[in-house]
């Protein structure tokens, strides 16, 4: 398919899991990809791999990411989807009784702050265009409570959903379409490394999924393509759940 054909995207956290499989995906619907990362080894590889270019920033720094946008924009032309999808998952967020403030605040920054001025900064050229697909990643825990918790993560994208759902909302009559994707677990590097450090852990994970089985990349940049295309073209402000069944299970099979 080439539903998004000459259209400009923006992917941050391009470098590695969802996001790369999300330039590879977009890339192959006929966009033209912008590859944003902090990392610029992985992310300039990957905008190599695609044909786009990449773009060095860190998504918590407002002049990085007024940057990134600038530059899509002065090297194609437009900026028609955003996918702010840059996160973070480290070990030293855990429990709240366990969690300290400097682990706390630094999630908050890449999680929510990030989309937050993704979001700021890219909106006002949708606006001039008219038309634009914001797609932020939240996840199923947003909607969901845990009792193996990541406190900053889970409340960090609680955050997006709402902020998402807003801004869907407030932009809608300008032909901006902003969707929270909320992915169950995904089989990136950040899950393997869960299962290697604590297999337990992971398993309890799991057994919680009626599929039997962890998302891979290109699942969900199958959706995030979806919700960037004209085929989405009546969602916005929704919560897009792409998780095996989780949200929806009491009892999962045997």
């Amino acid at each position: 398919m080439q539903r998004l054909q000459d259209r400009v995207a923006v992917i941050t956290g391009a470098g590695s899991g969802i996001g790369l499989a999300t330039a590879h995906r977009f890339a192959e619907e006929g966009a033209r990809v912008v590859c944003a990362d902090v990392d610029e080894e992985s992310g300039a590889k990957v905008a190599g791999d695609v044909g786009g270019i990449f773009v060095k920033a860190d998504v918590t720094s407002e002049d990085d990411v007024r940057r990134m946008y600038q530059t899509a924009y002065d090297t194609y032309g437009s900026v028609d989807i955003a996918f702010n999808n840059a996160g973070i998952s480290p070990p030293d967020d855990d429990s709240i009784l366990e969690t300290g403030i400097e682990a706390w605040r630094r999630v908050q920054e890449v999680n929510l702050t990030s989309v937050y001025l993704c979001c700021k900064h890219v909106i006002p050229y949708m606006q001039r265009q008219g038309k634009g697909s914001i797609i932020n990643t939240a996840s199923f825990v947003a909607v969901m409570g845990s009792a193996t918790s990541q406190i900053s993560y889970t409340a960090s994208k609680g955050g997006v959903l709402a902020m998402s759902r807003e801004l869907g909302v407030q932009f809608a009559r300008q032909g901006i379409r902003v969707n929270a994707l909320c992915p169950g677990p995904v089989n990136t590097p950040l899950l393997q490394e869960l299962f290697a450090k604590d297999p337990e852990r992971a398993q309890r994970r799991l057994v919680h999924i009626p599929l039997g089985r962890f998302a891979e990349a290109s699942e969900i940049a199958a959706a995030v393509a979806f919700l960037a295309s004209d085929d989405a073209g009546f969602i916005t402000a929704s919560q897009f759940l792409v998780d095996g069944g989780i949200s929806g299970a009491y009892v999962t099979p045997l």
